[in-house]
């Protein structure tokens, strides 16, 4: 992977859009809510609850990481959003998006990550990834996000 990994600009909004949509796997709501989460972060950094991390190419933006601490726990973090650039996939930008952010929380004490995703075909290479970069699926709810799409939720200890 030559790309390097830095925090997120404003003026790097509309290439997450982009890399959600082209990702192919998020619904136009999705993708919304990729935008907002990046307005609802430049209106308040310290106070929105999200840290980001870009994956950058020469500029350009190769994938990004979401993530935060889930309220009323004792060092429990989520992972909002993992996209990358479909055209670099395959290059470790997802790994390293996720290693640089599991070094983040362990230096805020963090001690454990959560992830939810799809149970459906389009989503398991996300799931694969989570799976070698050890975390594990603690739950399982059929039809959450519809009738078949089940929300698999996946957990790592740090």
């Amino acid at each position: 992977m030559t790309a390097k990994i830095r925090g997120i600009f404003l003026s790097d909004k509309q290439q997450l859009i982009e890399i959600a949509k082209e990702a192919g796997v998020f619904s136009l709501e999705e993708v919304k809510v990729a935008g907002d989460l990046v307005d609802d972060y430049f209106k308040n950094t310290e106070g929105s609850g999200y840290r980001f991390y870009i994956a950058d190419e020469n500029g350009q933006v190769a994938g990004y990481i979401c993530y935060g601490p889930v309220t009323a726990t004792q060092g429990t973090w989520d992972v909002y959003w993992l996209a990358v650039s479909p055209k670099l996939g395959g290059q470790g930008i997802g790994r390293t998006l996720l290693l640089v952010m599991e070094e983040d929380i362990r230096g805020r004490s963090g001690r454990m990550i959560m992830i939810d995703t799809s149970s459906t075909p389009k989503y398991k290479a996300a799931r694969s990834l989570y799976l070698k970069m050890g975390y594990d699926i603690v739950s399982t709810i059929p039809d959450f996000y519809s009738v078949g799409d089940d929300k698999e939720i996946f957990r790592k200890v740090i």
